[in-house]
């Protein structure tokens, strides 16, 4: 258990990252990392100094201290871990300098999937100031789509905030699926973040941003972040007011992960009481920041290098 007060707490699964920057069927040699969308979030929030819990289900294989050690190094709490006979869920990447990239993702029986609503625990949701899963936690299995569904539903009973992204990929779920589990979790949602060029068509079968906001506001959805790749920017909907916040840079080297530090950042910040507007712009440096170098986490920029800008923009 975390001994003190938690900012945030991230559900969700941890993958063994190996890339390159070949194509996949040229390369003999893939550099070793790790990734998951929750745990970027919650990395990039820890490193910019928030008190940060990650909750998942980790295989009991060669990766295994791996892994812990480089979450300790991240200062993550994670007495609310568990472990599993399952392997580690791995998946390659190539980024070819000036071609699409190329994702292979080895996720099925992995460890991450035995999450359950056995991994969540009552005092340790009381403990934050936010939770935090996304759809692709709820593709991993049925019983870890209902350990999101009650995180949020104590996260809601004990006035805790809960943020989602819906962060649909066809390479880890059906859109049928999307929609779904989306439906579900809706109401439990306080804090949306949803892109416009892979989820709304998805979810709502409409394009227009302004009515997408409307029907979640309408929802009872009180703050809704649209990352709009088309528009480079993002729409932060709070109370029915909607402001735009541009992207930070257009000098962009790899654009994986960026939008979970974002999310990342953006808690970071509504959780040390900046406002949604200020915490957008704050998300939207440590995006572009990240955007400017390789991989998941590595690039993922600490406190002084976001607020260093922050300050000098403010």
């Amino acid at each position: 258990m975390a001994e003190n007060k938690l900012d945030i707490i991230t559900i969700g699964e941890s993958l063994i990252e190996f890339s390159t920057n070949q194509k996949l069927e040229d390369a003999e040699c893939l550099h070793k990392y790790y990734g998951g969308d929750s745990l970027v979030v919650a990395v990039a929030a820890s490193r910019l100094k928030s008190k940060v819990g990650f909750v998942t289900c980790l295989g009991n294989d060669a990766f295994k201290d791996y892994l812990l050690k480089s979450w300790k190094t991240e200062e993550l709490d994670i007495s609310c871990i568990s472990t599993s006979d399952d392997k580690n869920g791995i998946y390659l990447v190539s980024r070819e300098p000036g071609e699409a990239k190329e994702f292979i993702y080895y996720r099925k029986k992995i460890a991450p999937a035995k999450l359950s609503i056995a991994n969540i625990d009552e005092d340790y949701i009381k403990s934050a100031s936010v939770i935090y899963a996304s759809g692709v936690t709820q593709s991993l299995s049925l019983t870890a789509r209902e350990a999101v569904k009650k995180a949020f539903m104590l996260a809601k009973e004990n006035g805790v905030l809960t943020a989602y992204d819906s962060n649909f990929s066809s390479l880890v779920t059906s859109k049928e699926s999307a929609k779904e589990q989306f439906e579900e979790i809706l109401p439990y949602i306080d804090i949306l973040f949803i892109s416009d060029k892979h989820d709304l068509q998805i979810l709502l079968g409409i394009e227009s941003i302004e009515n997408a906001v409307k029907i979640f506001s309408d929802r009872g959805i009180q703050t809704v972040v649209v990352k709009s790749s088309k528009n480079r920017g993002y729409y932060v909907n709070y109370m029915q007011n909607m402001t735009f916040i541009p992207y930070y840079t257009n000098t962009v080297v790899d654009t994986t992960s960026t939008g979970d530090a974002f999310n990342g950042a953006y808690l970071h910040a509504i959780t040390k009481s900046y406002t949604p507007i200020e915490s957008a712009k704050i998300a939207a440096i440590a995006a572009g920041l990240q955007a400017q170098g390789i991989g998941a986490i590595k690039s993922t920029p600490h406190f002084d290098e976001v607020y260093n800008i922050y300050k000098s923009e403010a």
